[in-house]
């Protein structure tokens, strides 16, 4: 795959390869299940966290061990507002400020952006890469109340995105996606070893 070279970050809901993986990405934080941990170390597969900060920052400490459990933590921004139209100066807050708070809170700085929604515009990819980052990321499937929904056909297709979130319904939502993976003959892989 290739990053482009005009000052814009990439735009991905799918990595294009024939290999047989797929990316589990779990988005903003608010709902901190004390079971997550036990999950991704009996699951070990590598895992993408894009952590918002207002999720977080009741308990950042939650997210530690997850990191520690092989899991990357990610930009999801600061306040998850729709960015698409807003202001330069706007999105720079949020996309560098939830990197920022990031490092500061993991000893990491996010190399990945997820946009709240999914929603963006062009200045959105600019700040993206402004701030440092390579990629943002959109998704192929979604995952609630233990159920996997289907952007095309019904089963994942290699490179696919799967978006899950912390929610109440962690437990479920997280083995229904490694059971989908699995269904589907993929594994799943770490999303930063196939970014350039």
């Amino acid at each position: 795959m290739t990053l482009p070279a005009d000052g814009t970050a990439g735009w991905f809901s799918r990595i294009p390869t024939t290999q047989k993986i797929a990316f589990i990405t779990i988005d903003d934080g608010w709902s901190k299940d004390p079971l997550a941990l036990k999950l991704f170390q009996a699951a070990h597969v590598p895992i993408t966290l894009f952590l918002e900060i207002n999720a977080i920052k009741s308990d950042p400490g939650y997210f530690t061990p997850l990191q520690q459990a092989g899991a990357v933590i990610e930009d999801h921004t600061i306040s998850h507002p729709n960015l698409k139209g807003r202001s330069y100066a706007f999105q720079r807050h949020e996309i560098c400020g939830g990197a920022d708070q990031l490092a500061a809170y993991y000893g990491r700085r996010p190399v990945l952006f997820r946009p709240p929604g999914g929603t963006h515009d062009a200045t959105t990819l600019r700040v993206v890469h402004d701030c440092g980052m390579k990629a943002a990321f959109f998704w192929k499937e979604t995952t609630d109340h233990g159920k996997v929904f289907f952007q095309e056909g019904h089963t994942v297709q290699p490179g696919d995105l799967i978006l899950m979130h912390f929610r109440p319904r962690f437990v479920d939502d997280f083995l229904a996606v490694l059971k989908a993976v699995h269904d589907a003959g993929l594994t799943p892989a770490r999303l930063q070893d196939y970014l350039p």
